[in-house]
């Protein structure tokens, strides 16, 4: 079990990744914070030696994608309807912003859990792939399709 000090510089370091991928996945803040207390007392309980920050990040990371799934392919939750789904669009979110983030939450999973990782947070398709534990080429093939559907959904030009 880790130290009250080493979960609270974790979760100063990683809380704001968490929320981010939880929302790109659950698309809505109460589930959000179930899966942040969720990963963060995994992490407590944790025996893992991390070997480097980026290790525990990708553990976070992958700690955070799991704990997404479980939820969504619960008994309950598949037989619920999101309040953000019938009020059709969180009130926090900026109108610019609102149409490209619609459009990647509607990306199916696995283009989300790439775009988000390759731009958001800026990992390379081989750290991706280790991360998801997925061949390298298959996150350059995510990547491309998750492009052409984001292109299809917002009107990109045609030579991007």
């Amino acid at each position: 079990m880790r130290s009250e000090q080493e979960t609270n510089e974790a979760v100063e370091r990683y809380a704001d990744l968490v929320r981010r991928l939880c929302m790109i996945h659950l698309k809505n803040h109460a589930d959000t914070e179930d899966i942040f207390q969720t990963v963060f007392l995994k992490y407590l309980t944790s025996t893992t030696v991390f070997e480097s920050q980026e290790h525990e990040k990708a553990w976070i990371i992958r700690v955070t994608l799991n704990a997404c799934r479980d939820l969504l392919r619960s008994f309950f939750r598949s037989r619920t309807v999101s309040l953000d789904t019938l009020l059709d669009q969180p009130a926090d979110l900026a109108p610019a912003h609102s149409e490209v983030l619609e459009a990647v939450l509607s990306l199916p999973a696995q283009y989300r859990d790439v775009v988000y990782l390759h731009y958001y947070e800026g990992y390379t398709a081989p750290e991706i792939g280790k991360i998801l534990g997925k061949n390298e080429n298959t996150i350059y093939t995510r990547l491309t399709r998750a492009r052409g559907l984001l292109k299809e959904k917002l009107g990109g030009d045609d030579d991007a």
